[in-house]
């Protein structure tokens, strides 16, 4: 499971500039037994109309691609699309 941890880090790692470039940043809060990785969205992440492309196109893709084990990737914080505002702002 450390191994599979480091990968996925590792992922989150190559994404954090783009992320950071918007305002925004991601952590990594747990890899479940059952094999779903659970993260954090935090700054203009965590409330941006965007957010579910993100975890999607970007997050859920990128670890994917170094852990195809994965079950799911769920981010524990992510905005209600009623309330969010358009890119955080």
């Amino acid at each position: 499971m450390k191994d599979l941890k480091e990968k996925i880090e590792h992922s989150l790692e190559e994404l954090r500039p783009f992320l950071r470039g918007d305002g925004g940043d991601i952590s990594l809060v747990e890899v479940t037994d059952d094999l779903r990785v659970l993260v954090e969205l935090h700054g203009a992440c965590s409330n941006c109309s965007m957010s579910m492309m993100t975890m999607k196109a970007g997050v859920e893709e990128a670890i994917r691609s170094v852990a195809p084990e994965v079950k799911s990737v769920e981010a524990i914080n992510l905005p209600d699309p009623e309330t969010a505002t358009p890119f955080g702002k």
